[in-house]
């Protein structure tokens, strides 16, 4: 299975944190993406760094699309200046559709939501379902509990050894977008592992 990356979903959260650091990394991941000619997928919420990452990308000139819940349109205010909003049904079907939409993922900083979509992803590539790149952004830190975690179940025996391998983690938004380049021709989904 070979492809091109033409679209990237990004994880992020509907809050911007309390370290400014967040946001300026959103506005830059949105605006790195649009100047690659990179299609955003996103949460399709105006607030916290999912309006950040959406208003700088079609700051860029970037194209965006929007997938948000019924219910969250009322709390989470889609931007008016995004022109591609789909409006689904529940939280399981905005996953599945970011999920038909993108040809990979970035987990930017967020809170229980974009760990929720992150392991969900990470649990399919896990499961063989596909072999789409999943790069976890982990500025100032955030995402070092997460990846702690993962190495606690790993030596717990819950998680196979080549568990590190479902994703990469990058430091910064320009470490991101090179092992996006990196990634442009995925390899093969790996056989289903034994969870």
């Amino acid at each position: 299975m070979s492809h091109a990356i033409r679209s990237v979903a990004v994880f992020c959260g509907s809050r911007p944190g309390t370290d400014p650091v967040h946001e300026a990394a959103a506005r830059a991941l949105g605006t790195a993406l649009a100047e690659a000619g990179l299609t955003l997928v996103y949460g399709g919420g105006g607030v916290g760094l999912m309006g950040t990452v959406a208003e700088a990308a079609i700051a860029a000139g970037g194209r965006v699309l929007g997938v948000i819940p019924e219910f969250l349109t009322r709390l989470e205010r889609p931007s008016p200046a995004v022109a591609e909003l789909e409006v689904t049904t529940s939280m399981h079907s905005r996953k599945t559709r970011m999920y038909e939409l993108s040809d990979a993922f970035i987990a930017l900083s967020g809170g229980l939501g974009t760990i929720d979509e992150l392991v969900e992803t990470i649990t399919w590539r896990q499961l063989g379902l596909h072999a789409k790149p999943i790069i976890i952004l982990d500025i100032a830190g955030w995402a070092r509990p997460f990846l702690a975690l993962v190495e606690h179940l790993i030596a717990a025996g819950f998680v196979a050894p080549e568990g590190r391998g479902w994703f990469q983690v990058a430091p910064d938004v320009p470490a991101a977008m090179a092992l996006l380049r990196d990634s442009a021709t995925p390899v093969e989904a790996a056989p289903a592992t034994r969870l």
